[in-house]
C-alpha cells in the first residue's frame, strides 16, 4: 500500500467520523429542546394567581395560553413557582 492510498483512506475515515459526530449532535440538540419544558407538578402550577401574581404578568408567559419553561396550557390567571416579573418597559 502507498502513502496516497493510506491518505485517501484517512481523509474518508475522518469525513465518515465527523458525519456520524453531527448527526449525533444534531440528535442530542433535538432531545434537549423536547425536554427545555418542565411538568405543572414540578413547578407547583395552579390555576389561580398567587400574591397578586399572574402566569400573564411573567416574563415566561407565551399568549394566548403557554410558558416558555412549564409543559401545557396555561391559564393568564395562573401562578407556579417559577413566576418572574416581566421587566418594566
Amino acid at each position: 500500500m502507498n502513502d496516497r492510498n493510506a491518505s485517501r483512506r484517512a481523509v474518508l475515515g475522518m469525513g465518515v467520523g465527523v458525519g456520524v459526530g453531527a448527526a449525533a449532535i444534531r440528535m442530542t440538540a433535538s432531545r434537549a429542546q423536547a425536554q427545555e419544558k418542565i411538568a405543572q407538578a414540578m413547578v407547583q402550577y395552579q390555576n389561580n394567581p398567587k400574591d397578586g401574581q399572574l402566569c400573564s404578568g411573567c416574563a415566561n408567559w407565551q399568549p394566548p395560553n403557554a410558558c416558555a419553561i412549564v409543559v401545557g396550557n396555561i391559564d393568564p390567571n395562573g401562578w407556579c413557582i417559577a413566576y418572574a416579573p416581566k421587566a418594566p418597559q
